[in-house]
């Protein structure tokens, strides 16, 4: 990373979910958490709301909420924190998608700064990306009661769609995003901040690479 003042830096954001990484990462950090029986027991239980969800029916924040209230609800965030830490240095990094990340490594080789903005949980994505050499962090984060413990509701909106957007528009303060790097329909207003849009899709998963870097100036 170079010297450049955090205000004439180049910026760019990437999601983790499907861009950075070729699965989603809340099943695989629930299964740690969880252990196997129960993870696949909270996934039968499920279907019905996953399935509403995939069909249109049941919005994306709600359907977290009630995955994350039958999983963690109850449980103290500090209990969690050494599984979050032990998912994000061994799990997370075998699930990287590896021409995105080596573009990820190429950015931060050129000392642009590095923003991860996605709808998957602070718990263990903000561990990722601070030891990944990331700048900052934009996450979706749980909200606990009185006693530390998980309530299985959002801290805040859900870090998807137009919320990435305004979330990342705060923290830029005025300043321009050169590129941003997405896979789905909650990266599209990022992706549309962006002097540079990268559209990441089964091709990079498969171990294509990325088109080459154009220049955002």
């Amino acid at each position: 990373m170079d010297a450049t003042s955090p205000h004439t830096r180049k910026w760019v954001a990437f999601d983790l979910d499907g861009t950075l990484t070729r699965r989603e990462t809340m099943p695989f950090f629930l299964r740690e958490a969880l252990g196997t029986p129960r993870f696949l027991a909270l996934v039968l239980r499920s279907l019905p709301e996953l399935g509403a969800y995939e069909l249109g029916r049941l919005r994306n924040d709600a359907v977290k909420e009630i995955v994350l209230r039958r999983s963690l609800g109850g449980r103290a965030l500090e209990d969690l924190r050494p599984v979050a830490a032990r998912f994000a240095e061994q799990t997370l990094p075998r699930l990287l998608s590896g021409p995105v990340w080596a573009r990820a490594q190429e950015h931060r080789a050129r000392g642009h700064g590095l923003i991860l903005v996605t709808a998957t949980l602070g718990l263990y994505a903000e561990t990722w990306a601070a030891a990944a050499g990331f700048d900052a962090t934009i996450a979706t984060e749980l909200e606990l009661d009185d006693a530390g413990c998980i309530t299985g509701r959002l801290r805040g909106a859900n870090c998807y769609g137009p919320e990435k957007a305004r979330r990342l528009q705060d923290f830029l303060c005025g300043q321009s995003l050169h590129w941003a790097y997405g896979n789905s329909r909650g990266d599209a207003e990022m992706l549309g901040m962006a002097r540079q849009a990268v559209w990441v899709g089964p091709p990079q998963h498969r171990g294509q690479a990325l088109p080459p870097m154009a220049d955002a100036d």
